[in-house]
C-alpha cells in the first residue's frame, strides 16, 4: 500500500509538472488573430485566434498580439506588460466596437512581478458606436503608449487615465472624435500625478479636448485641438502644468482654461475662432512671444511670463 502511495504521488508531481510545461509553452511572445480564426488555436501564424481577449491569455508577458489582416477582434482587458499591434505596416487592420461596453481597452497591470507595467496599443480603430462609455481606460500600471490609434463615438472619454500610481500616457499620430466628456483625460489620484507626451493628435467634437487634472504635466506637439464644444485644452487641480507648441486650437467656447495653480507654456500656437482665447481662471498662460492669438471673440492676452528660449 506504501508503495503504491508513493507511486500515485511520483506520477502526480509528472503531471503537475508536464501541466506546467505545457502552459508556459502555451504563452508565445509572438502570438496571431484573424478575422477568420477561433479562440480555441494557439494562437500561431497559421492557425490564429479570433479575438484579442483570446489571444491575451496564450501571449507572454512582454510579448505582442499581431493582426493577420482586417476584422473585428472585440474588447479586451489587459493584465501584463504586452502589445497589441493592429496591423500598421500592411498587415492589416485592427478593429474593436465597442458598442455598450464600459470601454473599448481597459489596461489594468497590477502583478509585482510585472517590473515595465507596460502597454502599446498600435494601429487600431476604436469604435463606441455612440454607446461605448470609454474608448481607452487605464486604471493601473506604469506606462501607456497609444500610437495611429483612431477611437470614435463613446458617451464619455477617448482616453482616459485615472490610476492611484505615477503613470505615463504617451499619444502620437492618433485622432480622437465624438465623445460626450474629454477627447483626453488625465487624473491620478491623491499626490500622485500623470506625464503626458502627445504628438500628431487630432481631437475633434469632444466636450473637452484635453482635460489635464490634478498635477498633470508634460507636453503637447503638433496637435489640432478643434471644434470641441466646451475647452479646447483645460487645467485643472494642483501643480498641473502642461506645455503646447505648434498647435492649432480652435471652434471652442474656451481655447485654453487655466485655474489656481495650473500653468500652460504656449510657443507657435494659433489660436483662433473660439468664443475666449483663454479661460485666465487664477492660472498662468506663460508665451514664447510668437503665438498668433486673433479671430476669437474675445482675444484674451497670456497673462504669465514673456519667455524667449532662455
Amino acid at each position: 500500500m506504501n508503495q503504491l502511495r508513493f507511486t500515485l504521488k511520483a506520477l502526480a508531481l509528472v503531471i503537475f509538472a508536464v501541466s506546467c510545461a505545457s502552459l508556459a509553452q502555451a504563452q508565445a511572445t509572438r502570438t496571431w488573430v484573424s478575422g477568420v480564426g477561433d479562440d480555441v488555436n494557439p494562437c500561431s501564424r497559421t492557425a490564429p485566434c479570433k479575438t484579442y481577449a483570446g489571444a491575451i491569455s496564450k501571449t507572454a508577458k512582454d510579448g505582442e498580439i499581431s493582426t493577420l489582416d482586417p476584422g473585428g477582434f472585440g474588447t479586451v482587458t489587459i493584465t501584463k506588460s504586452i502589445t497589441i499591434n493592429g496591423g500598421g505596416g500592411g498587415q492589416g487592420y485592427g478593429s474593436i466596437l465597442a458598442a455598450l461596453a464600459p470601454q473599448g481597452v481597459l489596461v489594468n497591470i497590477t502583478d509585482a512581478a510585472d517590473v515595465r507595467k507596460t502597454v502599446r496599443l498600435d494601429g487600431l480603430n476604436i469604435n463606441g458606436a455612440s454607446t461605448g462609455t470609454n474608448g481607452i481606460r487605464m486604471i493601473a500600471g506604469n506606462a501607456l503608449f497609444v500610437e495611429n490609434v483612431l477611437v470614435d463615438g463613446f458617451t464619455t472619454n477617448g482616453i482616459i487615465v485615472d490610476t492611484t500610481g505615477n503613470p505615463q500616457l504617451h499619444v502620437r499620430n492618433t485622432t480622437i472624435r465624438n465623445c460626450g466628456a474629454s477627447g483626453i483625460d488625465t487624473n491620478a489620484s491623491g499626490a500622485n500625478s500623470t506625464s503626458i507626451d502627445y504628438t500628431g493628435v487630432s481631437i475633434t467634437k469632444c466636450a473637452t479636448g484635453i482635460n489635464a487634472r490634478n498635477g498633470t504635466r508634460g507636453s503637447v506637439r503638433d496637435s489640432n485641438i478643434g471644434l470641441n464644444s466646451g475647452t479646447g485644452v483645460n487645467l485643472t487641480g494642483s501643480a498641473t502644468e502642461v506645455n503646447i507648441d505648434g498647435s492649432l486650437i480652435t471652434g471652442s467656447s474656451t481655447g485654453i482654461n487655466v485655474v489656481a495653480n495650473t500653468r500652460a507654456r504656449i510657443a507657435r500656437c494659433l489660436i483662433s475662432q473660439n468664443a475666449n482665447a483663454l479661460g485666465l481662471g487664477g492660472g498662468f498662460v506663460d508665451t514664447g512671444g510668437n503665438n498668433t492669438i486673433m479671430g476669437n471673440s474675445t482675444n484674451q492676452d497670456p497673462n504669465g511670463t514673456l519667455f524667449n528660449g532662455k
